[in-house]
């Protein structure tokens, strides 16, 4: 076997990238940092590239059998709540099975980003033939009560069971809910998880199969096709565990909407009772009127050092919304507190990075 290099993908084009060249027993042979200046080009040679996980949604999913297409894109289908964009614009790559019955590793990273990713490692001399997401690098602890923790630049990539993300260190523990956070900082162990992910990389986002040139209301017609023809498929009436999961989705649905149904019946004979519930907690005007909410917001804001108010506005049909500026993600989760405390709920409807900043546009309504 030829040796592989790994090379560390920077969060910015403009700053070079480590690399290090590992031997088929998992030693270091050489380490290095590739630059666009570098006078002579690297070696052609197997390469492996770790690129930052704050840009790939890791998830875990029950998946019906099916070919590498049909599972993309019943994957696809599943996150298609949670994805911000069509699936032509994503790559979905789903790993190899980790046994019978056993939930399916599958990773999401906007298709644009892969070749951006691309062109900057050809600018350095080089070509990806495995890209994996940061987090991935570390083996999963043995137990569900552990997560383990790695610095790669100014983000901590974190692995647990059946769990990977890389997030800004002020969410780890709110990432981490509740688990062991344990941090791996022993450079040479951290050296060694790299050198296993070169060998042996959990994941290949450039597998995620992604088409060019379909708009995104076509992309998911053609999801939800692929994932139908899987529900189809004859290997699914086989899948008893997916069934049985099925049922009992449908069970708690079916006790939601009954619950729903006695607390609010005109909302019960909506097509999405669950969603009409919440879109009328979250206009319902506040206790007190929107007086009293305003002064309950001023006096959260006030609560979380460095926050500011930026905007605030009372529609009469969309109910009382404002635009926050604040240091950090989880400062949110004191302001909601505050809120609550005063008989009012918080829903974040959208959220971005500012120039350092977190900018939260949020809408306050009573609590159901």
């Amino acid at each position: 076997m030829k040796p592989t290099r790994l090379v560390l993908l920077p969060t910015l084009a403009g700053q070079p990238a480590p690399f290090m060249i590992v031997a088929p027993d998992g030693g270091v042979l050489e380490r290095g940092v590739l630059t666009p200046e570098a006078v002579e080009r690297p070696e052609p040679m197997r390469t492996v590239v770790i690129c930052p996980g704050a840009d790939v949604s890791v998830r875990w999913l029950d998946l019906p059998p099916g070919g590498a297409a049909q599972l993309r894109a019943a994957a696809a289908w599943r996150l298609r709540e949670d994805l911000a964009a069509a699936p032509d614009r994503l790559a979905t790559v789903v790993g190899p099975p980790a046994g019978p019955d056993q939930p399916r590793l599958v990773a999401v990273v906007g298709q644009g980003l892969l070749e951006a990713w691309s062109d900057y490692l050809e600018v350095l001399g080089v070509r990806a033939d495995v890209i994996a997401p940061d987090m991935l690098t570390l083996a999963e602890p043995e137990d569900d009560d552990t997560v383990l923790a790695v610095s790669f630049g100014e983000n901590v990539a974190l692995r647990g069971r059946r769990f990977a993300a890389t997030v800004q260190p002020d969410l780890v523990e709110l990432v981490a809910a509740g688990r062991r956070v344990v941090p791996l900082e022993d450079p040479r162990a951290v050296e060694r998880a790299l050198a296993a992910a070169a060998l042996a990389p959990a994941i290949n986002l450039l597998d995620g199969g992604a088409r060019a040139g379909a708009g995104g209301r076509v992309g998911w017609r053609r999801a939800a096709g692929l994932a139908a023809a899987v529900l189809v498929s004859p290997l699914l009436v086989t899948a008893a565990g997916a069934a049985r999961d099925d049922l009992a989705a449908r069970r708690l649905e079916d006790e939601a909407v009954a619950a729903i149904a006695a607390a609010a019946p005109d909302l019960a004979r909506t097509a999405d009772p669950v969603a009409a519930l919440r879109r009328r907690a979250a206009s319902a005007p506040p206790p007190g009127g929107i007086t009293a909410a305003v002064a309950a917001l001023f006096g959260a804001v006030e609560s979380v050092e460095g926050a500011e108010l930026d905007m605030l506005a009372a529609d009469p049909d969309e109910g009382l919304k404002a635009t926050l500026s604040h240091p950090a993600y989880s400062d949110m989760e004191q302001i909601s507190r505050r809120m609550a405390a005063a008989g009012m709920t918080v829903v974040e409807t959208a959220t971005l990075d500012d120039g350092g900043r977190v900018v939260s546009d949020i809408s306050i309504g009573a609590r159901p």
